[in-house]
Parts: C-alpha cells; sequence; structure tokens
C-alpha cells in the first residue's frame, strides 16, 4: 500500500490529539464533515490544497501527514495477524494502526520477526539434538566418562581405608578419565560452533548432507552436465566436493540421474514449455514423453534469476526415509528423523504409480500455501520372487505459482511432529515440544 493511503489515520490522530471536533476542522478547511470522515478512513484520496490545508489548521508541515509506516510495516502486520486465533474484522485495516501509532506498529512487526526467528532456531536445534548422529555420540561420550568420574570419587571418598597401591591406582583413573572428560567437551563445544557457521562445512555428519550443501552452492543447477560432461568429470574437476568417499559415491549417482534427466529434456526446450504451458508437470510430460519423477527434478534444477523462482524436491525410499531434499522458503524439511506423515509424498507411498496433487499448508505463524505434486515410481526393474522398491519424489511449488491453479482449502500439514504446534492431528505420533503459546 502506498504511504499516502495511511493519510487519513494520522489526520485524525493529530485532530484527536489536539482535541479538534470533525465538524469544525472540515467547516475551517471548507468541506463537508462527512467527507473528512471518509479521508479519515482512508477511503478517499487526499493531497494538493486540501492537504496543506488541513495541515495548517492542524500545526503540522503535509509531508508530516503523508510520510509514515511504510508498505512494508503493513504487511509485516499482516504476517503478525495470521495464526489460528486471528479475528478478521480486526484485520480488515492494519493501515489504521500503523497510521495512528507507527511506534507500536514497528514494535509490533519486530516482535513478529523475532519469534519467527526463535521458532526456526527452535526447529533446528530440536531436529538435530534428536537425531544428530555425532551429537549423539558425542554426548555419549562425556556422560560415560561423567559416571566413570563420579564412580572413581565415591570410592575415594567413602569409608574405609584403601590400599596405597588401589589408591593410586584410582587418582590415576580419575587423572584421566577428567582428561577424557575436557578433551570430549572440548569437541562437543567445536563441533556445535562450527555447526553453526554459516556456509561452512564443518558441522556435516552425514554424506547426503555433504551432497547436499555442494549442490546448494551451486543452486542445485550443474552447468557443466548442461553442456554435455560427464559426471566423473565433473568430480574430477571440481575440488569444492571435498570430504568422504562416501558423499562422493552418492553425487556420482546424482550426477549420473542429473545427466539422464538433462538428455531427456534439455534445459533451452524446457525454457521454452514452461514459458508456454507453465509449471504444468502432467503437461511437460506429455511434451517430453517422460514420467513425472524426472519432471520433477528437471524443474527443480531450473538455474534461478532472471524470474526464475526456487523450486522445492523432496524424495523418500521405501522405509519414508528422506533421500533428497531441496528446500524452498517457508517449506520446512526436518534435516534428521521422520516428516510429517500428512505429505502428499507419503500419500503417493501408499498409491503406487497414481499421481497426488495438493495444497498444503505447513503449520506455524509464517504459513504459506504450497501446491504440491507427488508420485512414486519403481526404483528397480520388475523382477519374479524379488520384492518391489518404490521411490517417491514431490516437487513443492511456491506460493505464487499456486496462486494460478484452482483454488480450494489447503491441507493442514507440518514439518515433523516433534515441532508441530497442531494440537489435534490424527498422524501424530509423538507430543510436540512447542506450547501453543509458543
Amino acid at each position: 500500500m502506498a504511504k499516502s493511503g495511511l493519510t487519513g489515520s494520522r489526520i485524525r490522530e493529530r485532530r484527536m490529539q489536539l482535541g479538534l471536533r470533525q465538524s469544525v476542522l472540515a467547516r475551517t478547511v471548507g468541506i463537508s464533515a462527512s467527507y473528512l470522515n471518509l479521508i479519515e478512513h482512508n477511503r478517499r484520496r487526499i493531497a494538493g490544497k486540501l492537504l496543506l490545508s488541513i495541515g495548517r489548521e492542524l500545526g503540522v508541515e503535509a509531508n508530516v501527514l503523508t510520510d509514515g509506516a511504510e508498505g512494508a510495516l503493513i504487511e509485516a502486520l499482516r504476517d503478525a495477524a495470521v495464526g489460528p486465533d486471528a479475528r478478521t474484522e480486526d484485520l480488515a485495516r492494519p493501515e489504521d494502526f500503523a497510521g495512528r501509532f507507527p511506534g507500536w506498529a514497528a514494535l509490533l512487526a519486530a516482535q513478529h520477526r523475532r519469534i519467527l526467528a526463535l521458532e526456526h532456531t527452535a526447529e533446528a536445534l530440536t531436529d538435530r539434538l534428536t537425531h544428530d548422529p555425532q551429537l549423539a555420540a558425542s554426548m555419549h561420550e562425556v556422560l560415560s566418562v561423567v559416571t566413570a568420574i563420579r564412580s572413581t570419587a565415591g570410592i575415594l571418598a567413602g569409608p574405609g581405608e584403601i590400599d596405597p597401591e588401589w589408591q593410586k591406582r584410582f587418582h590415576r583413573n580419575l587423572y584421566e578419565d577428567s582428561r577424557r572428560l575436557a578433551e570430549s567437551s572440548q569437541a562437543l563445544v567445536e563441533y556445535l560452533d562450527s555447526a553453526g557457521d554459516e556456509g561452512g562445512d564443518a558441522g556435516l555428519t552425514l554424506p547426503q548432507e555433504e551432497l547436499e550443501s555442494w549442490l546448494e552452492r551451486r543452486g542445485y543447477h550443474v552447468t557443466e552436465l548442461e553442456q554435455g560432461d560427464g559426471p566423473e568429470a565433473v568430480l574430477a574437476s571440481d575440488a569444492d566436493l571435498r570430504g568422504s568417499p562416501a558423499a562422493r559415491s552418492m553425487a556420482l549417482g546424482y550426477l549420473a540421474k542429473y545427466a539422464g534427466d538433462a538428455e531427456a529434456m534439455p534445459l533451452a526446450a524446457v525454457r521454452a514449455a514452461v514459458a508456454e504451458v507453465g509449471y504444468d508437470p502432467a503437461r511437460l510430460a506429455t511434451l517430453f514423453g517422460c514420467d513425472l519423477a524426472t519432471v520433477f527434478r528437471r524443474l527443480a534444477s531450473l538455474p534461478q534469476g532472471a524470474g526464475a523462482p526456487r523450486i522445492g524436491l523432496v524424495a523418500c525410499d521405501s522405509s519414508g526415509t528422506l533421500t533428497f531434499r531441496k528446500p524452498v522458503e517457508g517449506f520446512a524439511l526436518p534435516r534428521f528423523g521422520a516428516a510429517c506423515p500428512l505429505w502428499p509424498l507419503y500419500q503417493a507411498l501408499v498409491r503406487p504409480m497414481t499421481p497426488v496433487r495438493a495444497r498444503v499448508e505447513q503449520a506455524g505463524r509464517d504459513a504459506a500455501a504450497f501446491l504440491t505434486f507427488a508420485i512414486s515410481q519403481p526404483a528397480t526393474p520388475p523382477g519374479f520372487d524379488l520384492p518391489q522398491v518404490f521411490h517417491a519424489t514431490m516437487l513443492i511449488l511456491p506460493e505464487e505459482l499456486a496462486a494460478d491453479e484452482p483454488g480450494g482449502r489447503s491441507l493442514p500439514i507440518g514439518s515433523s511432529c516433534r515441532i508441530c504446534p497442531r494440537a489435534h492431528c490424527a498422524a501424530r505420533r509423538e507430543p510436540s515440544i512447542l506450547t501453543d503459546g509458543f
């Protein structure tokens, strides 16, 4: 909303501060009281001589009445008002509140941003504390050493005489365990610090994380493969993917699949098709004669910029374990452990080869709508007397792209049960650590 849209609210606030009746001000500037009432409620625009006259009568410069809360503040207030307890009638005109009380409005917007930051921090820390294998091993080491020190100290502090030789052994054990505790604690602190560094790989503990971090730095787009290079050549020329052999092995498998997708759906042709039919996976699959999972992966690998949005992608195997994650803003993906069982990804997993489309909305104060497409397809060729293995893939289109699709009620989902605030959910596995007032 333009700043002029708040002028009426500021006129009304200034008039009330002066104790000036609406009819008196209207008569002084030569307009009717009803017209001034429309101006004060931002239903009529005001500028020019009338604005100057009102400012003169109110004892302020005209720019004081026209300048004030920015459109970003209004949007922040709208975002802060979104929630399960929101009252629509109170949210109709946030510009009135921002115009009359710009300081309070700015404070409310700042607190809303702080709440969002704390919620995201809680999600990340809970996910990590619950499932991070290295953190669990470090904590186990610290607790084991503390237990050993306590046992030794209890023996030394107990009643009765201790043989000098045994006492010497206990003292040596106490010293060695104390050193282990110091080293384990220091290693744990260094791990936690390094894992919090932005852009660093020191906190990565799994090969999948190493691969995803490398892809994130590339924007999930591998230019060399688009130009015809092979996966081995990409890994050989890119020293940025350093780390475990397992990560490089996973990268080789991913790049081989990427190369196949790029061959089936060349970049230039995909861009032209998207310009023609939009981000419709079914129509794109028909145009290129390929399966839906290939279309999902290809759309998620498109380079961002020049108006191209970031598109999310999630994949899982038959156990439900997430095997690939490309996040999109507003759609939280758990770093470890199980995700929300209500995701269309899992609905597709129990309905193999049946496409699933759903508009979803994750729980949270900054909840946004997303349009998701999911499909579960065989991961291995069919064969007799062999178990059939399926992989599911889900494409996540952001809200601005979902707006072009048919409307309807959004499916409420979460990130994972551990941090989902939805109290009444038939799919809940465990209580949430987030209270209603968090």
